[in-house]
């Protein structure tokens, strides 16, 4: 069982349009939901057809729009019940005075009431009206009652209003509205994942990215990771319920959503920040990093002048950062891997087993189509003896999914130990 936090699939929106003036933003508001891959349906109530056409919302939501609580038609199966199924939420948006009112009263007397009735969806209102109807004592009963009836109110902005007034009462913009939607199943899935994600209640720490290694106050030593796998490495652990920490090299990549991160340079840095973190509690260390084998004995204090054709710089071992973490008293489920050009399967099996790693993911970097820029990967993983797993091969992939069939693979290694 597996989240992807950044995709809502198929989850049904069914936006409910009521008189007023705010009616024409809904019509974007439907373009943003189905940006953001909901499914959108629309009902309009007979004031809202006064101000936009039940064709304009047919059009940008791609189903027949649902106008009529008696439709023969649609009555032939329960029409109104059907759509109250359907639903995942049932967001209004505008929200008038009277429905508001119907809402509160329990009314029953057209399509969106009804389906207010019938629905076991979350019921979501955007009030919209004149500044004075919203502060009018009887509006407000009405939203308390909604509220103690487990509605979720979007409070209304405040500015100026098409009939002149100025206060609160205009509908929050399509953009700010689709984010609240996408945040609240975006929340709703990390909250399945914690409890049931193949990760969950696990810490987990990944390392990611290049080293810099400093030469003098200018130039220094790295090489071409990007940061890209272990970046969607962080994001699919936490998608599967884990707490995810990512200490990053020097790399221009968004920090993926819920991750903590810490930004380091050298090798010697990266080492002290993972030995901080499995002091703290690590459940699972994910070395994916890049890390430079060697740095600069002596880093010059000043930039260093061309004098002559040739150049030397004395280099000295890095630490080994996976394999230090790996001989601690504390040690997590390690996951190394292994970037190689040429006797991939070969020299991973090998680090495998010298550095004591429970598994290690492997890849060639030669090959242009997976190499370090590249936005795909293909990998084979090597599980120590312990896990009576051998090897899996995961084919040519992105590395989003490559990154999900990780997670996966990490998840039987622990359900065997």
């Amino acid at each position: 069982m597996s989240f992807d936090l950044s995709v809502i699939p198929n989850k049904n929106i069914l936006l409910a349009v009521t008189g007023g003036i705010a009616a024409y933003k809904s019509a974007i508001l439907v373009r943003r939901l189905k940006d953001a891959g909901f499914n959108v349906r629309v009902v309009m109530t007979e004031g809202a057809q006064a101000f936009v056409t039940p064709l304009t919302f047919q059009a940008l939501s791609g189903y027949p729009v649902h106008t009529e609580l008696l439709n023969p038609e649609a009555e032939a199966g329960m029409g109104h019940i059907e759509l109250a199924r359907w639903a995942d939420l049932l967001l209004v948006a505008p929200a008038s005075c009277d429905v508001l009112a119907k809402f509160a009263c329990g009314l029953a007397n057209d399509l969106l009431s009804t389906l207010y009735l019938a629905t076991k969806a979350p019921v979501w209102v955007a009030p919209a009206m004149n500044q004075q109807m919203w502060a009018a004592k009887a509006t407000q009963r009405n939203l308390n009652t909604l509220i103690e009836d487990g509605v979720h109110v979007i409070m209304p902005d405040a500015g100026s209003q098409a009939c002149g007034d100025v206060g609160l009462g205009r509908m929050p913009e399509p953009e700010d509205l689709a984010h609240q939607v996408t945040a609240y199943f975006h929340q709703a899935q990390r909250e399945i994942a914690e409890k049931f994600g193949l990760l969950a209640g696990k810490h987990v720490v990944i390392t990611a990215g290049p080293t810099r290694e400093a030469i003098d106050p200018v130039r220094y030593i790295s090489n071409h990771s990007t940061g890209k796998m272990g970046f969607a490495l962080a994001a699919a652990c936490y998608a599967a319920g884990a707490k995810v920490t990512l200490i990053a090299g020097p790399v221009s990549l968004d920090t993926p959503n819920g991750v903590a991160r810490i930004n380091v340079a050298s090798a010697q840095k990266m080492l002290e920040v993972s030995l901080e973190l499995l002091e703290q509690g690590c459940d699972i260390f994910i070395a994916t990093a890049a890390v430079a084998d060697y740095r600069v004995a002596k880093v010059a204090e000043h930039k260093i002048k061309k004098s002559g054709d040739e150049l030397q710089i004395a280099l000295i071992k890095n630490p080994d950062i996976v394999a230090t973490i790996a001989q601690q008293e504390k040690r997590p489920f390690m996951v190394g891997f292994a970037a190689e050009t040429h006797n991939v399967e070969e020299y991973a099996a090998g680090k495998l087993v010298a550095k004591k790693l429970d598994m290690i993911a492997c890849n060639d970097v030669s090959r242009s189509d997976i190499g370090f820029a590249s936005d795909e990967n293909a990998m084979t993983v090597f599980f120590a003896d312990a896990y009576h797993m051998s090897k899996r091969d995961l084919d040519k992939a992105s590395k989003q999914e490559i990154a999900q069939q990780l997670v996966e693979a990490m998840h039987d290694a622990l359900s065997k130990k």
